[in-house]
């Protein structure tokens, strides 16, 4: 025997007064292994008599009336004022006031709305325009570390990338260790080769570059006690040090999609035997990645 479930409520309700309408069982009895009272059992046996079953189906528990709802008078005479005058419901509001008769601006609103005479109104899409920040050579140059990926010869090697964010001119140097000193080293390598004066630059938070936030070196009033060895050598030759916000890669995004295009490739298409390999490919690979980057 295969029982079929009731897709509809009116179907359910049917299967289960249906032995009642046909008297093959009495409404005590069906009552007992029913999951629904007695009492929906009689309204719904009540309804089918009415109705048939059209009875059974389901109408809207939304109440039709309310207590303290606006009588159908005060509504046409708000929607004939409206037609009339073609005025906003706050405006209805006040006439209506002054002839005695104070109704909420809220129901007059919405006895309006209800009625279809509010306007609709359609929303103006703002487009934005992007506007690029034109800047000078020298203005402004990001500088970062990558580490080269597995090493050369079972040791660590780092590549220090510098960009002008104007005029994309790119400079890179591999160095054995992440310190301080080749930070300085490669930034006088840049002031040398860069045809332009540098006025600012831009890096990370890492220790190699600020140690504004390592805990050691700040006091309880969040200043430092010792500068970094890159912030004086910026102050010796008048630059500005730019950090980034902590966690906000994208601010330094010039040089970070650099490192990207470097990764895909020059690191993954290439392997090297040793540092000299690596630096002589680095010649003609950043000059690829920047013709690349110049047709993009």
């Amino acid at each position: 025997m295969v029982v079929t479930m009731a897709k509809t409520i009116q179907e359910e309700r049917w299967r289960w007064i249906k032995p009642i309408i046909t008297k093959e069982m009495k409404l005590v009895d069906v009552a007992r292994v029913c999951p629904h009272s007695v009492r929906s059992l009689k309204r719904w046996k009540k309804a089918y008599q009415e109705a048939g079953m059209k009875g059974l189906i389901p109408k809207s528990t939304k109440p039709k009336t309310h207590p303290n709802e606006t009588s159908i008078r005060v509504k046409e005479r708000i929607i004939e004022h409206r037609k009339k005058t073609k005025l906003c419901a706050l405006k209805i509001h006040w006439q209506l006031k002054k002839q005695g008769l104070v109704i909420p601006v809220s129901t007059t609103s919405k006895i309006l709305k209800d009625a279809g005479l509010v306007k609709k109104y359609r929303s103006k899409k703002i487009k934005y325009k992007h506007i690029k920040v034109q800047r000078e050579p020298g203005e402004l140059i990001e500088i970062d570390v990558k580490h080269v990926p597995g090493g050369i010869a079972g040791k660590k090697y780092y590549q220090y990338t510098a960009i002008d964010t104007a005029s994309r001119w790119r400079h890179l140097e591999i160095f054995d260790q992440e310190s301080t000193f080749h930070s300085i080293q490669f930034l006088k390598i840049v002031m040398e080769k860069f045809p332009h004066s540098i006025k600012a630059i831009k890096t990370d938070n890492h220790s190699t570059f600020t140690n504004y936030y390592i805990g050691t070196n700040k006091r309880s009033d969040m200043t430092v006690k010792k500068l970094h060895g890159l912030d004086v050598f910026c102050a010796q030759n008048n630059m500005v040090h730019y950090l980034i916000d902590p966690g906000k890669p994208t601010q330094n995004g010039t040089v970070e999609r650099s490192h990207g295009e470097d990764n895909r490739k020059f690191y993954e298409p290439n392997t090297f035997k040793s540092v000299r390999i690596l630096k002589s490919k680095l010649v003609f690979g950043m000059i690829t990645i920047m013709i690349w980057n110049i047709a993009a």
